[in-house]
Formats: C-alpha cells, sequence, structure tokens
C-alpha cells in the first residue's frame, strides 16, 4: 500500500475517533459554558422541527469543508481529515437526533446493549436542565455503569 494511502487512511479514521473528543470537550466547555445560550435550546422541549443548538451543525460542517477545500486539489490528508470530521458529524445525527432524540423513527426498534447505554447515558446528561453539573457529555463513549443498569 502506498505510503499517502496510509497517512490518508490513519488521517480519516485519526479525524473521526478524535473528534469524539473534540465533541465532549466542546460539549461540556462551550455549550454548557460560555455558549449555552445556544445549547439551552436543547435542554428544553422542543417548539418545531429545529432548535438553536442545532447551529452548532454549521459550525462543525465549516470546518469539514474548510479541511476538504484545501485538500481537495490532491486529495491529500485534510481532505480526509474533512471526511472524518463529516463522517463524526452523520454519526452523530443518526445517533444523537434520530436514534436518542427520536426526530426520525427509523431507528426506534435497535434493542442492542452498547445502543440502550448509549441512550441511557444521554437521559443521564439531560436529567439536569440548567448549565451546571451535568455529566454525559459524550456521544459513542460514556461510563460503563450504564451497561450494568442495561443488563438487569
Amino acid at each position: 500500500m502506498e505510503s499517502t494511502t496510509i497517512i490518508n487512511i490513519l488521517a480519516f479514521l485519526g479525524t473521526f475517533i478524535a473528534m469524539e473528543g473534540v465533541a465532549w470537550s466542546n460539549h461540556k466547555y462551550i455549550m454548557h459554558g460560555f455558549l449555552w445560550s445556544l445549547h439551552e435550546s436543547h435542554h428544553k422541549p422542543r417548539k418545531g422541527r429545529f432548535e438553536l443548538n442545532d447551529f452548532f451543525f454549521v459550525f462543525y460542517a465549516s470546518v469539514a469543508m474548510v479541511l476538504m477545500y484545501f485538500g481537495y486539489d490532491n486529495l491529500d490528508y485534510r481532505f480526509w481529515m474533512g471526511i472524518g470530521v463529516t463522517a463524526y458529524g452523520f454519526t452523530y445525527f443518526l445517533l444523537h437526533d434520530v436514534f436518542i432524540h427520536r426526530r426520525g423513527k427509523f431507528l426506534d426498534k435497535i434493542d442492542n446493549s452498547y445502543f440502550q447505554a448509549m441512550r441511557k447515558a444521554h437521559k443521564v446528561h439531560h436529567k439536569k436542565m440548567g448549565k451546571e453539573d451535568g455529566e454525559e457529555f459524550g456521544l459513542l463513549l460514556f461510563n460503563k455503569k450504564h451497561f450494568r443498569k442495561q443488563a438487569e
């Protein structure tokens, strides 16, 4: 396998994996911090199809587009990093918006222990309606105690 192919694969996978940490830290320190005014809409009952919190999508999509734009000519590592951000965003949309918050009904029947624990962890996060004292800021990684509760 060519070295640039390996670098591009690592750029994609590394970015996808790193995005969980980026999402966790942004959620904890930015969304539950100085941009709470946008994220707060996510912790209240939805009054329509969209909420102010959805603007965070625009930020991450912009990062992905800039990376893909600057890496497009040679399809270099920047392009594949942008694809990694995009793949994480799509995963986040499917799992968070469609599966957890049921913005679509086509993933309702998933009965896997990992996904049920994910849903439980997110419910724990939403138990606190304010910006302080939150728990479970990640999506794909969360406390293993939620698995034990699912097994009972």
